[in-house]
């Protein structure tokens, strides 16, 4: 194996932890990113929506090596808590027993990484480094430092792009032929607000679960932290009736949480001074392909696949980029000519069918997670899955506490959803839905679609 000299564009959580794997494989990596390094900075909220790590991340950490020390900063959150308009509370179990997603903070677990990183003696980073330009005839990056302008060269065996959803790598890909791209916005947009902790740092909800507050076309979610506040995330249209177009002043923000969100508000005392201080984010999607260029660069995480954050597996799938690609250049031989093919093959498919997962999602945990026909359904999946679990994961199961390619999750889903609507309609359901004759109905949809 010949020692190579790897360059990673973007030093957030993918390139991070991609940078951990290259150098236990012995591969001098540099790292750069153009904003300034962030173990020096204080982490900021309100720019980023707290994560959820769940089983497809927790793999990805595990085979760098590095789970041990992120799960010191991760909170286990077992299932959803709906909240009413009129307070009242309904919990829905994301798995079985045992099973949970974790909330991190972005921004301290983007430390952590990096810190990893950066204590491997292969691994040297370079920050405030803007990507201007690649040559694909030599491999040559060229950066602009930002401390003093200055225009700076570096050639490299391979080069991975982990630089985001505006990804620089992408955009000179982009320019090379038969190279497809597409980028697509919500009309929805979110903003960041907070829960504080209580006087003794406890925190003023339940910690260990995402709560939910569903409205419709709009909704808020908050996910805990290790310091007792909750990050909250409203997403909103930008435009429209009831939009952030329409929250301009202190006392329409406070008279629209006070109505939509009466319990949460309560618990906001700084909600007027969050909401005009932290900024309007948009909510992009991309897809492009293929996602490498012969066996020289390689796009991984949001560079290749940027998806909205309501199944909460952005990181995670990035982080599973990690995995596949390892498992690859291991499959190979570390012929990277080959897993840089087979990881395009491969992976787009599973890109493209969790952006339409998340799609689906935002519906779901805005309209029906407060539905009572909804939350029947889910509540026949979840008994039927627990008498034959080799006939039925439900869906979001199979995305989040599996590692089944997302693909073929979407398969089983709508496959799974087309026979939950045949049950849902029978009359009475709702008193016959536990009953032998409806185990056995569905037993009988699933013999017809085998």
């Amino acid at each position: 194996m010949r020692q190579q000299k790897i360059a990673i564009v973007g030093a957030g959580l993918v390139g991070s932890l991609w940078a951990v794997y290259l150098a236990k494989r012995g591969h001098l990596v540099q790292i750069f990113d153009r904003r300034p390094d962030i173990r020096k900075m204080k982490v900021v909220q309100g720019k980023s929506i707290n994560l959820a790590l769940s089983d497809r991340g927790w793999k990805g950490l595990a085979g760098a090596g590095v789970s041990e020390e992120i799960k010191k900063m991760a909170i286990p959150m077992s299932g959803r808590l709906m909240h009413s308009v009129k307070g009242e509370l309904s919990y829905q179990p994301y798995g079985k027993m045992g099973q949970a997603i974790f909330s991190v903070s972005r921004g301290l677990l983007n430390q952590k990484l990096i810190e990893i990183a950066a204590s491997n003696e292969k691994v040297e980073l370079f920050f405030s480094h803007r990507c201007e330009d690649i040559n694909l005839d030599s491999n040559e990056i060229r950066f602009v430092r930002e401390e003093d302008r200055v225009n700076v060269h570096f050639t490299f065996d391979r080069i991975f792009g982990t630089d985001g959803a505006f990804s620089a790598v992408r955009s000179r890909l982009i320019k090379i032929d038969r190279f497809n791209y597409s980028q697509e916005y919500l009309s929805h947009g979110y903003k960041e607000l907070e829960i504080p902790a209580n006087s003794d740092g406890s925190h003023r909800m339940r910690n260990d679960c995402l709560h939910i507050w569903p409205r419709g076309e709009f909704m808020m979610i908050a996910l805990p932290n290790l310091d007792g506040s909750f990050t909250c995330t409203l997403f909103i249209a930008f435009e429209g009736e009831v939009s952030f177009e329409h929250l301009q002043d202190e006392a329409k923000v406070k008279k629209f949480f006070h109505e939509n969100f009466p319990d949460a508000y309560e618990l906001m005392p700084e909600l007027t001074g969050d909401f005009f201080a932290n900024p309007n984010a948009s909510l992009v999607m991309t897809k492009c392909y293929p996602w490498h260029y012969k066996d020289q660069i390689a796009l991984l995480g949001d560079a290749a696949h940027a998806i909205v954050p309501f199944y909460g597996q952005g990181m995670n799938c990035g982080f599973e980029d990690c995995t596949i690609f390892d498992d690859l250049l291991n499959q190979n031989d570390e012929d990277w000519s080959a897993a840089f093919s087979d990881f395009s093959h491969l992976r787009k498919p599973s890109g493209d069918a969790i952006l339409e997962l998340a799609l689906r999602n935002y519906i779901e945990m805005r309209d029906k997670t407060s539905d009572q026909h909804f939350l029947l359904q889910k509540k026949i999946e979840g008994y039927f899955s627990s008498k034959h679990p080799d006939r039925w994961t439900p869906l979001y199961s199979q995305v989040t506490f599996s590692d089944i390619p997302y693909e073929q999750a979407l398969k089983e889903g709508d496959r799974q959803e087309k026979i939950m609507a045949k049950i849902m309609a029978i009359p009475g359901i709702e008193h016959s839905w536990n009953s032998d004759e409806i185990e056995q109905l569905i037993l009988s949809e699933l013999n017809k679609n085998v």
